[in-house]
């Protein structure tokens, strides 16, 4: 059961991270190009300066990294897809939704928001122009420790809410109650970690349009994985039904 699960994960997961590719090509990439040239045009006005800054050239080429974009989003979406896969082995028993259909989307849902969407709010997508390259590292592992932190507020609200829901307690004091918690969790988060770093003078225009295309890239493939997934779970029942109607 859990293999058939794990093959729709990556199937759908592979199409989902396609998807995000062209979206991202075709969207993102542009303020990309601007970031860099900004970037650009910064360094070697420091190094006409005399700053000591030594040309660095890429190891890739912009084509060749926007080439590889759709590599890159296709083996994420795969590995993702199969993770998203075997979640909903696990949790598929346990959602309210009575449709698969609908246990997917809430399932993608889930993750979008715990795995993106909360530490969005306190860490948005930066160009390559903003941010102290000294500290990559560290920024990172703040990152991913929000993130960490934001997948466990959802666990935890989902859990509160079907707990509450046993003991018979109605629908809107159970979602005002989980509602509250969840907000009180995520404000906690905002002030305990560091700000993000400061943009400078980075044009603000071209900044927010390249997080929310960011932000569009994640909608685009959570969905994608959401819809997809359902449609080959839904695809998987009508086969198993008509064969029970043969036998």
């Amino acid at each position: 059961m859990i293999t058939s699960y794990l093959r729709r994960g990556m199937a759908a997961g592979l199409l989902a991270g396609l998807l995000a590719g062209l979206f991202a090509f075709f969207i993102g990439e542009p303020y990309v190009d601007r970031a860099i040239r900004i970037e650009e045009a910064a360094a070697t006005h420091s190094h006409e300066e005399g700053a000591g800054h030594a040309d660095d050239e890429g190891v890739f080429s912009r084509t060749t990294q926007k080439v590889g974009l759709f590599f890159a989003t296709g083996v994420f979406g795969v590995m993702v897809g199969g993770l998203f896969g075997m979640a909903y082995a696990y949790f598929r028993g346990r959602l309210a939704s009575e449709s698969d259909w609908y246990r997917s989307l809430s399932l993608a849902s889930a993750v979008f928001a715990g795995a993106f969407l909360i530490p969005y709010l306190k860490y948005p997508a930066n160009p390559p122009a903003v941010g102290d390259p000294a500290t990559i590292g560290e920024r990172t592992a703040t990152y991913f420790a929000v993130v960490a932190l934001s997948l466990l507020v959802v666990l935890a609200a989902w859990y509160a809410s079907r707990r509450l829901k046993e003991r018979g307690i109605s629908a809107p004091i159970r979602q005002m109650a989980v509602g509250l918690g969840v907000a009180v969790a995520v404000g906690v988060m905002l002030v305990a970690f560091p700000a993000a770093p400061d943009p400078g003078d980075f044009p603000s225009g071209l900044l927010w349009s390249f997080r929310l295309s960011s932000l569009g890239t994640q909608m685009v493939f959570w969905a994608g994985l959401g819809v997809v997934f359902g449609l080959l779970c839904e695809r998987a029942n009508r086969r198993g039904q008509r064969t029970e109607s043969v036998a």
